[in-house]
C-alpha cells in the first residue's frame, strides 16, 4: 500500500523546496545550494523509507492474525489502518 516517488520526482520536490527557502530572505545559507538539495532529496528519501517500513509493519500485524482476513477486504482496510495510526502514533513517542 505505500507510495514510491521517482527519482525525478523528488529531485523536482527538492528543487522546489529549494527555491522556496531561496525566497525567504530570513533563510542564511551555509553551503552550496547544490549540497542543500542533496540533503533534501536524502530527507525525502529517508522519510518514505521510514513510511515504506510503517506499512510493512501494519501489514505483517495483519497477516499475524489467527483468522487469515483477505488483502483489500473492507476488514483488512480497517485493520491496516488501525495498525498503521498506531505505529505512526509509536513514532511521537520517540522524537
Amino acid at each position: 500500500m505505500s507510495i514510491r516517488l521517482s527519482r525525478e520526482k523528488i529531485n523536482y520536490l527538492s528543487r522546489k523546496v529549494l527555491e522556496a527557502l531561496f525566497e525567504d530572505d530570513e533563510v542564511e545559507f551555509l553551503d552550496e545550494s547544490n549540497e542543500i538539495r542533496l540533503t533534501i532529496v536524502r530527507s525525502i528519501e529517508d522519510e518514505m523509507n521510514l513510511y515504506d517500513l510503517i506499512d510493512k509493519k501494519a501489514s505483517e500485524k495483519i497477516e499475524s492474525q489467527k483468522k487469515p482476513i483477505k488483502e483489500g477486504s473492507r476488514e483488512w482496510e480497517i485493520l491496516y489502518r488501525k495498525y498503521y495510526n498506531d505505529e505512526i502514533n509509536k513514532l511521537g513517542k520517540f522524537f
